[in-house]
């Protein structure tokens, strides 16, 4: 890091051209933002957007919701550890080994399905398993070391990493749309439209991993961002820094400096750590096991289901850019949580749409979960961080994100519920 004397009648002009200086590559930035948050989830927003597949090859093992209750404990329990441990994981070893564990676990997917013929059975399906439970971990490791990083940076970064899962979802349902259309009628189409859709998956894994060893440390705004962490305690973004080619100070071990203790953050920022667990306990008790399972039969046949997810991720990913107007984001804390709990109104109205109401109600049902899931994750997102040292905000973004892998463990487990209530289990 570079130093520099300033005499008294160069300060307005020099203030000014670091100003200019720290802020080059935001647009830039913002964009490899977008493209890590789609590499995020776009391996498990594959794996949703294939039910049908596994529907198909594992027709009495429940595939949607097996697969789902599997990824998930793997995912809340190792985001425990790292969250407890975070001011002692490098950030950069973190996450680059999070984005080569969905590279390679993807990759054994199309392996596995070669090896067996795209056949069913058993054996196949723990084999599955096994490597959707290594996308929980690898979900961990990129997911909470990513939003504990942007939560040092500007809110745009988070926003924009928020927007990128969601596209992922957006863009496999409509990629899957698209290949069941070209598909549906040749020999073997489910599993062409697989298979085109892992590979797809794997590339997006190893284009993250380049991208965020080699390109984003190196943006002058990220730099700034993370040597002023840096300077307020934090270790985490040492060799991120070193990999910019900055020197970071070793004189805290990130604890220093009258940082707040994790405890202290957590009962801080309760409501939104609570906020986040509501959110995602109502949204994954109803997607994606409920519109594959519980939406009874209409006329759109086996596109149902696939209409359905693309709905709710397309609408998903629109709100996560309307915080952006200014009029529309919610910053109260009050105003959040009264938000939060009228959303579980949703429940009964899904139960009711599904036994009595038509197939437009549903999307509609269906489009308005999508649509508040996204705007209020990142109106909490971009909100709880402020006003923290960079210490504190990389511990509170650890903190937010297990909330959040709480409360999609907590939703998938509820989900089993419609179809016991249903006792079509």
């Amino acid at each position: 890091m570079e130093f520099y004397c300033l005499r008294e009648p160069d300060m307005v002009n020099a203030g000014r051209v670091a100003d200019s200086t720290r802020l080059e590559g935001k647009s830039k930035a913002t964009l490899v933002c977008w493209i890590l948050g789609f590499g995020s989830l776009v391996a498990w927003n594959s794996m949703l957007a294939i039910g049908d597949y596994y529907y198909n090859l594992f027709p009495k093992y429940h595939p949607s919701r097996v697969l789902t209750l599997v990824y998930q404990p793997f995912a809340i329990g190792t985001m425990a550890i790292l969250a407890y441990y975070e001011a002692r994981v490098d950030t950069r070893k973190r996450n680059i080994a999070g984005y080569i564990l969905f590279c390679l676990s993807t990759f054994f997917l199309i392996v596995l399905d070669l090896a067996t013929s795209g056949k069913g059975g058993i054996g196949p399906y723990i084999g599955i398993c096994a490597l959707v439970g290594l996308f929980g971990v690898a979900d961990a490791h990129v997911q909470g070391g990513m939003v504990g990083d942007l939560s040092f940076m500007c809110p745009e970064f988070m926003q924009s990493f928020f927007a990128g899962l969601a596209a992922s979802g957006a863009l496999t349902s409509g990629l899957r749309l698209v290949t069941k259309a070209v598909f549906e009628n040749t020999s073997s189409g489910l599993r062409k439209g697989t298979m085109l859709f892992l590979a797809i998956s794997t590339f997006f894994e190893f284009l993250c991993i380049l991208l965020y060893a080699m390109v984003f440390p190196k943006i002058p705004i990220v730099k700034y961002y993370r040597s002023k962490a840096a300077s307020e305690g934090s270790k985490t973004v040492n060799a991120d820094l070193a990999a910019a080619g900055i020197q970071a100070n070793q004189g805290s071990d990130g604890m220093g400096q009258g940082r707040l203790s994790t405890k202290q953050l957590l009962l801080e920022n309760i409501d939104y750590a609570i906020d986040l667990y509501l959110i995602y306990v109502l949204t994954l008790s109803i997607f994606p096991g409920f519109l594959y399972e519980n939406t009874g039969q209409h006329k759109l046949g086996p596109w149902y289901p696939l209409v359905l997810i693309a709905m709710y991720n397309v609408w998903d990913l629109i709100s996560r850019y309307t915080p952006l107007i200014s009029c529309l984001k919610i910053e109260s804390r009050k105003g959040l949580m009264i938000a939060i709990l009228g959303r579980f109104l949703l429940i009964p109205a899904f139960y009711f749409t599904a036994k009595y109401g038509d197939q437009g109600w549903m999307i509609f049902l269906v489009s308005f979960l999508g649509l508040t899931n996204g705007h209020l994750t990142v109106c909490i997102m971009t909100v709880a961080p402020k006003g923290y040292k960079g210490p504190e905000q990389n511990a509170l973004g650890n903190l937010l994100v297990l909330f959040l892998l709480g409360g999609i463990f907590t939703g998938v487990a509820l989900d089993w519920l419609w179809i016991i209530g249903n006792g079509s289990f």
